[in-house]
């Protein structure tokens, strides 16, 4: 049970826990959690969109209204700014309670460059769904066109409450703690229902939490053989790279899994102008090619995992609203490593210092360096403003 929860470490133990691919997997999951939902549904999520994908998610949410659940749809009001006023009226007509999270130029708040950029569901709360999944085609495999690559960890137990309850902290706008507080009495007595011991990680620099970069920190720390990342925008602060750094010295092995195909073209470019950095320091480096990669997860050691919305840049680490999973379970972890290695070994390009000084000429790699200097131009000012906003009150 929640009270049994060791406080020092975080981790709430008697959960199952289960990798779940993003794509048809995914949502061929995420209607049947809503469709089986006898009390409540908490979803929120940075993109949603109207479309076949939307739509199909947005029946299910509707259908659950309707019989009776109390359903919950946050949206970023920035990313899903685009959803139809006519969708948004069926939802509430249906009974689903629907808003989006600092609506663009309605916000009691504008806090530059904060977004909420995670990706929950909860149902319940016995079942519970996080990752780097939004709620789009594009994350979909409609028709002969495959989804982007993505991730989520499908839970079970007694840590989805405790994952219901940091959504209605973030539904409840600030100052209503009569809403809380009934939607907190809702939560139900949860079972143990398996042996993996989880945690819940943060980051949100307005509310003074950097849980998720620490945990990357202590996984470079703590790892004793090797550690794989991918990363869709794979873009490390000073802070995350001296760790690596570090961690390469002692002898760890590094590989890291990044975008061949993106959907942010600038990015790529300041990306690839970082393949030197890493390759000199011996980290294995690979391109995913089957489609655009999105995903966000990391382990170590056979022995670790982290998934979820965060991404290896200074947004995720000092601006935007992210949640992750940590796992600790060797067997969880033994399986994700394989399925990465997996796709290292068939759906990747190695790019090695011969291959890429080959690919790439000097106009095309200055091309890479001024990227590099914008985006970093880009993410100070998103970071500074943002930090001197949220220190001054």
């Amino acid at each position: 049970m929640l009270r049994s929860i060791n406080k020092k470490s975080a981790y709430i133990p008697h959960n199952k826990a289960k990798l779940i691919r993003g794509g048809r997997e995914y949502f061929t999951l995420l209607p049947k959690l809503i469709g089986q939902a006898q009390r409540t549904i908490h979803l929120q999520v940075y993109i949603f969109e109207d479309d076949e994908t939307g739509k199909m998610v947005g029946a299910a949410l509707m259908d659950a209204a309707k019989r009776g659940v109390r359903v919950y749809l946050l949206c970023d009001g920035y990313a899903s700014k685009d959803l139809s006023a006519g969708f948004i009226k069926e939802l509430h007509t249906a009974g689903v309670n629907f808003r989006f999270y600092e609506p663009l130029l309605k916000s009691e708040h504008f806090y530059f460059g904060r977004r909420m950029h995670q990706k929950v569901l909860v149902v319940d709360g016995h079942y519970g769904l996080v990752g780097g999944i939004n709620i789009s085609n594009r994350y979909n495999d409609i028709d002969d066109d495959p989804a982007w690559m993505d991730w989520a960890i499908f839970m079970e137990g007694p840590i989805c409450g405790a994952l219901q309850k940091v959504c209605i902290n973030l539904w409840a706008k600030p100052g209503q703690i009569a809403m809380k507080r009934s939607m907190r009495h809702d939560l139900p007595e949860i079972p143990v229902a398996g042996n993996s011991p989880l945690r819940i990680r943060r980051n949100d620099w307005v509310k003074s939490k950097n849980q998720i970069s620490r945990s990357y920190i202590d996984m470079f720390k703590k790892a004793t053989s090797n550690v794989i990342i991918m990363s869709g925008y794979f873009l490390p602060g000073t802070i995350i790279r001296h760790h690596m750094s570090r961690a390469t010295k002692r002898g760890i092995d590094i590989r890291v899994i990044v975008a061949g195909k993106s959907d942010v073209k600038l990015a790529k470019h300041a990306e690839r102008y970082m393949y030197r950095w890493l390759l000199k320091r011996d980290i294995q480096l690979f391109e995913y090619t089957k489609s655009v990669l999105h995903g966000k997860m990391a382990t170590r050691d056979q022995k670790w995992v982290t998934i979820g919305s965060y991404n290896v840049n200074d947004i995720s680490a000092y601006a935007s609203v992210e949640l992750n999973i940590d796992v600790n379970d060797p067997e969880f972890a033994i399986n994700v490593q394989k399925q990465l290695e997996d796709i290292m070994k068939n759906d990747c390009v190695q790019i090695t210092e011969e291959a890429y000084n080959k690919k790439y000429n000097f106009f095309q790699r200055f091309i890479q360096y001024c990227s590099y200097w914008l985006v970093r131009i880009i993410f100070y000012l998103f970071t500074f403003y943002f930090k001197q906003r949220s220190s001054s009150e």
